[in-house]
């Protein structure tokens, strides 16, 4: 058997600078990892199946075509395997779940076959946030997603409140709403951020293209934005990829928990966490 931990990957900033001839859109994207996630767990069987257990796993019925067996399938080994999905994550929440387990299920069938992971464009085929998953640390995601590069600096120490109001976005559904498809890019050199405060003021000048049109079709997200906002010591809030989910980021644990616990306790209809940031 192997385990593999599928965080949560956060979107920082998400700009949206472009669309090509195919209709995928180009982004510049600053993606860190929470210590929040689900869990996949491979074991070898006679056939191909897929187990969902956890919290949330009445919200994802098994299908042909979830992302973890799309994963598995592009091993295209012969070797039967038993995978468990245990899901903590909300679904289409824009914190990159699906695309997380994928990427954990690719890593726990390489060890279990050791084998070597498929080539890149078998795991873009996948999604454009699968690339960015495999790696699970800080780094800047460019074009469709393919293009990723590791931060010349480490970023500052930081933690996370999540919170997602239960409400699905479709994420094409948002792309469509774009009004705009050509915003700039972030700047070529990232600054080098001393800490939490630092890390703020420079998102406050970058952007999510997407929180928009999120909005518009889902206005709630204002509301958990607000929510976030409203906590103190929340130094930015904003909405990671293409909702519903947003993320308040907060200087030390200690705010970051207490402020999760308030919103929880005045939004009990809501799915919140506090996590450390993975830099």
């Amino acid at each position: 058997m192997a385990t593999e931990f599928a965080a949560a990957k956060i979107n920082l900033t998400l700009h949206v600078t472009g669309q090509r001839a195919d209709g995928y859109h180009l982004l510049d994207s600053l993606v860190v990892f929470a210590d929040v996630g689900d869990r996949i767990s491979v074991a070898a069987g006679d056939a191909l199946s897929l187990r969902i257990t956890g919290p949330m796993a009445g919200a994802l019925p098994v299908s042909d075509d979830n992302l973890v067996l799309r994963a598995a399938r592009a091993f295209g080994a012969a070797q039967g395997v038993e995978i468990t999905l245990e899901k903590h994550l909300p679904v289409a929440s824009g914190i990159g779940g699906g695309s997380a387990d994928a990427a954990a299920t690719l890593r726990a069938l390489a060890a279990l076959w050791h084998l070597p992971l498929p080539d890149a464009a078998a795991v873009l085929k996948l999604g454009a946030d699968v690339p960015v998953c495999l790696t699970g640390r800080a780094v800047r995601m460019e074009g469709v997603g393919e293009a990723i590069t590791p931060l010349a600096h480490r970023l500052p120490a930081g933690w996370l409140v999540l919170a997602n109001p239960n409400v699905g976005v479709a994420t094409p559904a948002v792309f469509r709403a774009l009004t705009r498809r050509d915003h700039p890019a972030m700047p070529r050199e990232l600054p080098k951020l001393a800490d939490a405060a630092e890390l703020a003021a420079f998102l406050q000048m970058m952007r999510n293209d997407l929180e928009a049109p999120a909005i518009q079709l889902a206005p709630v997200i204002a509301t958990v934005k607000a929510g976030l906002s409203a906590q103190p010591g929340c130094l930015i809030a904003r909405m990671s990829g293409s909702g519903a989910t947003c993320f308040g980021l907060f200087a030390d644990p200690l705010a970051a928990s207490a402020a999760a616990r308030a919103l929880q306790a005045a939004q009990p209809g809501w799915w919140v966490a506090a996590a450390e940031m993975r830099g």
